[in-house]
């Protein structure tokens, strides 16, 4: 069963995408695998203290991308492949990557500096 343990609502995000990430970056780093279940809507919602349809938008989402099956009466589970994965890590990189390239420009930093500084701060982390 997935655990919702460490989730931690961020304001001013839409909470069925912060549920759709979390499971996506769960499934990314290996913490979610396939076949594991997910809690049942409403559980999740009374978990996290939300209403249920977002839950539902957040499963349905999920459903369409391939991520989960639902079955009535038997809950959701993951359904994963390595094509999978590889497909949603590359879009979540790419996703987290824009972002950065779009704060970087607000800023005036350029192509080459935006290079140093990623290079820079890869070192450190390593450290």
């Amino acid at each position: 069963m997935i655990t919702f343990d460490t989730f931690h609502p961020v304001d001013g995000v839409p909470i069925y995408q912060q549920i759709l990430l979390f499971i996506k970056r769960g499934a990314v780093a290996g913490n979610i695998s396939n076949g594991d279940e997910l809690p049942s809507r409403r559980v999740l919602s009374a978990l996290l203290g939300i209403n249920p349809n977002t839950v539902q938008k957040a499963f349905r989402m999920l459903e369409e991308e391939g991520l989960i099956e639902s079955q009535a009466g038997a809950g959701s589970m993951m359904t994963l492949t390595e094509e999978k994965l590889d497909r949603l890590r590359k879009d979540l990189v790419a996703e987290e990557i824009r972002g950065i390239v779009r704060s970087l420009r607000q800023m005036g930093i350029d192509k080459e500096e935006a290079v140093a500084l990623i290079l820079q701060n890869w070192e450190e982390t390593e450290a």
